[in-house]
């Protein structure tokens, strides 16, 4: 009979890990939450902040929709559909604030302006955040002080840039003026913002002036990450410096760029503070983006419900780009 002592060691290993672990290695249970809703407890803080702060207002303006209130007439909203026994009556009027959309002119002109707007912030403030970058990725001595200058900008508030640049663009005494006198004389006394290209173009200039530094920042960290190995290796093949970009640096920082346009497009769309400050939507109504239009239907003229009706025509690009955005991100990481 052969005993445990005589066993070969395989077959004692055999034994040792069948047998019931000491207590010492027993897994720890966790008593109270498990690991499995502890992560949801965690975020659960955050998860209620949005709700409150973003998918709250979201689903009350959806609410409002498809309602009738107007402020000026009465101080609750009303339905524009009724129930009856034999389902919704009326229905047609379900969708009025939404049919009335579509037929409105100054909606209309509003869309196409935030999209010009829209397109040309974020193609000039990418094209001038990249050649800050480039030329501070060169490495100089001041490039701290001159970062720490460039994130400036960025740092005012939206309201603040407007008020600058309104009175920048002051035909009497802005700094435009002051410019121009002695340079240009008779580009002094031009109304930037009595002319609808002009005051385009200003509102476009101040949101660049404002974006493009903190999209530099970005885009330097992408540009430290690109190899120097790739780039000195088509150096020495004779490459110049523009095919070395072309070839080598553009591919590496492609992805930053787009999440960086996808992120200016975002706040773009919502574009309202500059717009209320330097022009309020003129001249006439030639920059007047839909931020700005939905802020004079719910509390200049007080009609909420067509306000929060019209509002869903920006939600929903928006929430598009955010989605592209996150996709990006979670691709990257």
């Amino acid at each position: 009979m052969i005993t445990s002592t005589e066993l070969p060691m395989t077959s004692k290993f055999q034994q040792e890990s069948s047998a019931s672990p000491p207590a010492t290695m027993k897994p720890n249970k966790r008593r109270g939450v498990s690991d499995r809703y502890l992560k949801y407890l965690l975020i659960l803080p955050a998860l209620i902040l949005v709700g409150l702060t973003a998918v709250g207002p979201l689903l009350s303006a959806l609410y409002l929709a498809f309602r009738e209130w107007n402020l000026s007439k009465s101080s609750s909203s009303k339905a524009l559909w009724s129930l009856t026994d034999d389902g919704i009556q009326n229905i047609s009027y379900l969708f009025d604030n939404f049919s009335r959309a579509l037929n409105d002119d100054a909606l209309r002109n509003s869309m196409w302006v935030t999209t010009v707007f829209t397109l040309v912030s974020v193609f000039v403030t990418v094209i001038v955040a990249l050649g800050v970058a480039l030329l501070l990725g060169r490495g100089t001595r001041s490039r701290i002080f001159v970062r720490t200058l460039l994130i400036l900008p960025f740092a005012m508030s939206p309201a603040l840039v407007g008020i600058s640049w309104r009175f920048m663009a002051n035909p009497q005494h802005g700094l435009i003026h002051a410019i121009f006198k002695d340079i240009w004389p008779s580009l002094a006394s031009v109304d930037w913002l009595a002319d609808p290209v002009l005051a385009f173009a200003v509102l476009v200039a101040s949101d660049v002036w404002h974006w493009a530094p903190y999209m530099a920042m970005l885009m330097l960290g992408a540009l430290a990450s690109v190899p120097k190995e790739a780039q000195e290796a088509a150096e020495v093949d004779g490459a110049s410096t523009w095919q070395v970009f072309r070839d080598v640096t553009l591919p590496s920082i492609l992805p930053v760029l787009m999440v960086c346009a996808i992120l200016k497009a975002i706040f773009s769309l919502k574009m309202f503070d500059q717009v209320f400050m330097i022009t309020n939507g003129g001249p006439g109504q030639a920059t007047q983006t839909m931020a700005h239009y939905i802020y004079f239907q719910g509390f200049k003229y007080y009609d909420m419900g067509y306000a929060s009706a019209v509002s869903y025509f920006l939600v929903l690009p928006m929430l598009a780009l955010s989605y592209l955005y996150i996709r990006l991100i979670f691709k990257r990481v």
